[in-house]
């Protein structure tokens, strides 16, 4: 029998709490954390996008793992009802997502 008891999990937004729109996200990687920096992308011209950038976050390996989990389950759920979600290869670069 296992005797781990679940935690009750109560979410308190901070007073200085905000919800942003971010169609950019920017990863980078080091021995000891994950960097993600959330931004919106603004295409110039053909040749010049601009990102404005709001806010940033680090996470340890293993909450990054855990975001991985959780928003490749979330993805499945969401494609499950609502279709395929295609991106365009050549849209995805190397550590960012544009």
């Amino acid at each position: 029998m296992n005797d781990t008891q679940v935690a009750n999990v109560r979410i308190v937004e901070q007073e200085n709490y905000r919800e942003e729109y971010a169609n950019s996200v920017q990863v980078r990687v080091n021995l000891w954390d994950f960097f993600l920096q959330f931004g919106r992308l603004n295409q110039k011209s053909p040749t010049e996008v601009e990102i404005s950038a709001f806010q940033g976050v680090y996470l340890s390996p293993q909450q990054a793992k855990a975001l991985h989990t959780v928003l490749s389950q979330n993805l499945v759920q969401y494609e499950s009802a609502f279709g395929e979600i295609k991106i365009d290869p050549s849209a995805v670069r190397t550590g960012a997502v544009q």
